[in-house]
């Protein structure tokens, strides 16, 4: 008998088991997309008023 057949099949390796909604190379994520920091900053102004405004 082959004991090593038996069993529970193996889960394929280096595999994520699922994909993250803002993985790199995404719409959301593009590769070699940098923010400058004034950008960053009008992000943020923009966020915190819309939770002011709440």
């Amino acid at each position: 008998m082959d004991y090593k057949a038996a069993g529970a099949p193996k889960m394929a390796k280096k595999a994520p088991r699922h994909v993250e909604h803002n993985a790199r190379g995404t719409g959301k994520n593009p590769y070699g997309k940098t923010e400058t920091k004034a950008e960053l900053l009008a992000r943020m102004k923009a966020a915190a008023e819309t939770r002011k405004g709440k």
